[in-house]
């Protein structure tokens, strides 16, 4: 009964938020950039993701603005292996201990059937800042089964030159510097 009643709360008053811009909060337990790097000049593949995620994202479907604010946690940077692990965290890539967080922040630009379709945004990592935007391939809103409350989700796709943000190590030795991004990411109405 307590279940049905909330549900009927939930279809009389959401319309009521509707057209104001609402805040979502990243939820890190379902949120990981994840990103794909060169290993040797095109021998392979090294995938990783970022562990630990925080961050808001703002959206105003009736007016098809929004903005989108991510914090990553490098200390976090997980390929599966200990020693890459170690090694992305050192002075020769991450340098995690001088810059422990890279941002990302951006707007929202394109609206399609009522859903952002790309981001505009500058991403801070290493200490530097450049612009990158991000392709929004799915994105979807709907209640959340057990929070009951919105939660929207999205797959997010973009690249980026590591050489750009001064992470250029093994660039002499071939190693390519297009970094592929990969981003699942989770957000839960405020």
């Amino acid at each position: 009964m307590r279940l049905e009643m909330m549900f009927v709360f939930l279809i009389l008053f959401a319309p009521l938020s509707f057209g104001k811009p609402v805040t979502y909060v990243i939820d890190p337990n379902h949120t990981f950039p994840a990103f794909e790097a060169d290993h040797m000049g095109g021998l392979s593949l090294w995938r990783g993701k970022i562990n630990s995620t925080s961050g808001k994202i703002i959206l105003d479907k009736k007016n098809k603005t929004g903005s989108v604010n991510v914090v990553m946690e490098m200390d976090s940077i997980d390929f599966g292996h200990e020693g890459m692990n170690e090694k992305a965290k050192s002075s020769d890539l991450f340098d995690v201990e001088d810059f422990p967080q890279a941002v990302y922040q951006g707007v929202f630009v394109n609206f399609q059937d009522g859903k952002p379709t790309k981001v505009e945004g500058e991403l801070t990592l290493h200490g530097i800042s450049k612009s990158v935007n991000l392709e929004i391939r799915a994105f979807k809103c709907r209640l959340h089964p057990f929070k009951l409350r919105e939660v929207c989700g999205a797959d997010v796709r973009g690249n980026i030159m590591r050489d750009d943000f001064g992470i250029d190590y093994a660039k002499l030795m071939g190693f390519k510097m297009d970094v592929a991004l990969r981003i699942g990411v989770e957000a839960i109405k405020k």
